[in-house]
């Protein structure tokens, strides 16, 4: 599958930036997993933790199982690997990740056009979990909070995201009409359909997907004749 190389590339980034945590965090073996994240109420080894079980519960989709056997069991299982040293955190990420692609590459052509079910009865085609995949890379690379911000992520993804945010709030009852514009020419609708002119949100890609996945305040945006609206939670 063409999607695929994206998805490794991202892992990879991502185990280099946290592989050279505990060397800049001293000595203690979970000092680079216990510091907090950018997410409310989650450490690195949270974020780290989840990124493994994710794979796990993408190869579920895959196969034809629930992606996980409860919210309950997911959140407790992320709890309990919170803690774990960073080493085996990375090696939770590589190995998880490694059986996800073999289960990419297991697909045939047909198969990529299946429909499958995600969390809270979501559902999707099988052609989706690559990218779907980045995105969870991608974004909790953003959130661990090594350094690795919103304008690190790769062009082609912030593009894809972009759109991605765009048809996720499409019709939405919590987010007004809005149009997002890039500033190289592109837009974008979504929000509530409804009468009148839309709420025109302007910036440059990166701006807009920052803002629309919650990664950023919405700095270097710009909003005809108002505040940015506040988006509902992902």
């Amino acid at each position: 599958m063409r999607t695929t190389p994206p998805v490794r590339e991202s892992t990879d980034r991502l185990l280099a930036a946290a592989g050279k945590l505990d060397a800049a965090e001293g000595a203690a073996e979970t000092a680079a997993v216990t510091e907090p994240s950018l997410l409310p109420g989650w450490t690195r080894g949270h974020v780290l933790t989840h990124l493994a079980r994710n794979a796990d519960a993408l190869v579920n989709v895959l196969q034809g199982r629930p992606m996980y056997a409860s919210a309950e069991a997911r959140d407790a299982d992320i709890e309990s690997g919170a803690d774990r040293p960073l080493a085996v955190q990375l090696d939770d990420i590589r190995t998880s990740a490694a059986r996800l692609d073999r289960a990419m590459a297991a697909l045939t052509g047909d198969q990529w056009q299946r429909t499958v079910e995600l969390r809270n009865g979501v559902t999707d085609l099988a052609a989706s979990i690559p990218f779907r995949r980045q995105i969870e890379v991608e974004l909790h690379h953003v959130d661990l909070g090594i350094g690795y911000t919103v304008d690190d992520l790769p062009g082609g993804f912030v593009d894809r995201e972009l759109a991605n945010m765009a048809r996720r709030f499409s019709g939405h009852p919590d987010v007004p009409a809005v149009e997002l514009r890039a500033e190289d020419g592109r837009s974008w609708h979504t929000g509530r359909q409804e009468e009148g002119a839309p709420l025109v949100i302007v910036g440059s890609p990166t701006a807009l997907a920052g803002w629309l996945t919650g990664r950023t305040t919405g700095g270097g945006l710009s909003v005809s004749g108002e505040s940015l609206p506040a988006l509902p939670p992902l």
